[in-house]
């Protein structure tokens, strides 16, 4: 008889709410069609640092705190600081519109969240084994937010200010007085949130894709309103404006400042696609930028009442046109994906499948498991301050760990599962799996890290599990 072996997944809620998980396969060897533990990665309930059980109403509450938390993040405190000064001058006129353009931001963030959110959760619902971020692994979505912040950041640093109906995109998005512009700067801090991934936020999102379509929408309302909520406050509340800095000059110096980095979150996304598409990729979107600072300047040279400006309006909307024609549409292969993130940043370690980690597992040593992904600035961060230090990899030597890391830049569906079996939808992701025991061969029970990593940390992890 040809064996043969099918994976799957088992998730269930325990009688006092937890959430469980087990990765089983079942197979043709045992006659009886009894299924058969594939690892002890997967079907132990893992020591979460962050929970020890997420109800509904804990979810909402870490997922208002993430969201709070994702202000600090170095992708949204430009947006959010243009913006507050913006509602300063908006207050010293009427309080009444500050509070208006307060509630028409919250609506811009919730809304986008819930509409990425409605997405994430039909995509999964029809098969596709996607996580929070989802958007990010397609280049072409970071192509058009690269393209995005490189013009902002020409509005802001002044080099353009052109008035007709294609031009003053950036100020009209992010500095008008009307409305709908604090509408859409609450639906760009989203966007240009999604790359950053706060405390709690995990577990609750975790948690949220599990739920039936109104609790997981709910949980992620209370992100966006979490991320909406310091702006909100400013709004409402004349004596917190009033502790702001009085408008001036100084504002358009700022302003000008403020367009570096939106250069740098630009010049960082191109980066992304040079893993997601290769080199080809990032000459596209670097051409397309050409393309779109030259009709920016044939918008800005128009002579007005005569043929030759209606001539240059068109070969500027085919500049513009010809800028998204070379955005990159392929991503590389997971494989390449992850021996170029490597390369590049010389990293230490193996690259992670579900057949390594099996093997790795099989043995007596410990593990330490990383998910990452280029897009991800929390991974990047953690890696470089915590994981590809000196004194970690003193650690992992010293205790012989074995350290994989995952790359979901691109889609991955086996680094998609692994986040599902620990309750997440999104990276950053840190398991630890302790040494075998000497005497009756067992490893202990997973232990699932901090998002947000310190040395100390995974040192404390490691030699507790060693004692």
């Amino acid at each position: 008889i040809e064996l043969f072996s099918i994976p799957f997944f088992l998730k269930f809620k325990t009688n006092d709410g937890q959430l469980n998980a087990y990765q089983l396969r079942a197979n043709n060897k045992n006659l009886t069609g009894v299924a058969s533990k594939e690892s002890p990665a997967t079907n132990t309930p893992a020591k979460d640092h962050q929970k020890t059980e997420t109800t509904y109403i804990n979810a909402l509450i870490l997922a208002f705190l993430g969201g709070l938390i994702l202000n600090l993040m170095p992708c949204v405190f430009p947006v959010l600081s243009l913006k507050a000064l913006s509602l300063v001058k908006i207050a010293e006129k009427s309080h009444t519109m500050a509070r208006l353009h307060g509630l028409s931001y919250t609506a811009g963030v919730v809304l986008c969240f819930l509409i990425i959110a409605g997405i994430l959760i039909s995509l999964q619902a029809a098969g596709q084994q996607i996580g929070w971020g989802f958007q990010l692994q397609n280049p072409i979505i970071i192509g058009l937010l690269a393209y995005l912040l490189f013009i902002i950041g020409l509005n802001l640093a002044g080099l353009f200010d052109v008035k007709n109906s294609f031009g003053n995109f950036g100020n009209k998005l992010a500095q008008g007085n009307g409305l709908s512009s604090s509408f859409f700067t609450g639906a760009l801090a989203t966007i240009v949130a999604t790359p950053c991934t706060a405390p709690f936020m995990s577990v609750a999102v975790g948690y949220a894709i599990l739920q039936p379509a109104i609790i997981s929408l709910s949980v992620f309302a209370a992100l966006g309103f979490g991320l909406a909520f310091p702006y909100l406050l400013l709004a409402f509340i004349p004596a917190l404006q009033s502790r702001m800095p009085k408008p001036g000059a100084w504002m358009d110096t700022f302003k000008q400042f403020l367009a570096f980095p939106m250069f740098a979150f630009a010049a960082w996304l191109v980066w992304i696609v040079s893993i997601q598409s290769g080199s080809l990729g990032v000459l596209g979107i670097l051409l397309g930028m050409v393309l779109i600072a030259f009709g920016i300047w044939l918008l800005k040279h128009i002579p007005s009442g005569n043929k030759i400006g209606v001539t240059l309006k068109i070969i500027a909307l085919l500049a513009f046109l010809g800028a998204l024609g070379l955005l990159p549409a392929n991503s590389m292969s997971i494989q390449n994906t992850q021996n170029l993130l490597q390369t590049q940043e010389k990293s230490f370690g193996q690259v992670y499948s579900a057949e390594s980690l099996e093997t790795h597992l099989a043995g007596d040593n410990p593990v330490f498991i990383e998910m990452t992904a280029a897009w991800c600035i929390t991974c990047k961060v953690n890696h470089a301050t915590s994981i590809n230090i000196t004194s970690t990899k003193k650690v992992f030597s010293d205790n012989n760990v074995e350290y994989l890391i995952g790359d979901w830049t691109n889609q991955d569906p086996e680094i998609t599962k692994f986040l599902n079996v620990y309750g997440r939808n999104g990276v950053p992701i840190y398991v630890y799996y302790g040494p075998r025991d000497a005497e009756n061969g067992k490893r202990p029970e997973p232990v699932v890290l901090p998002q947000i990593l310190t040395p100390g940390i995974i040192q404390d992890t490691i030699n507790s599990s060693s004692l």
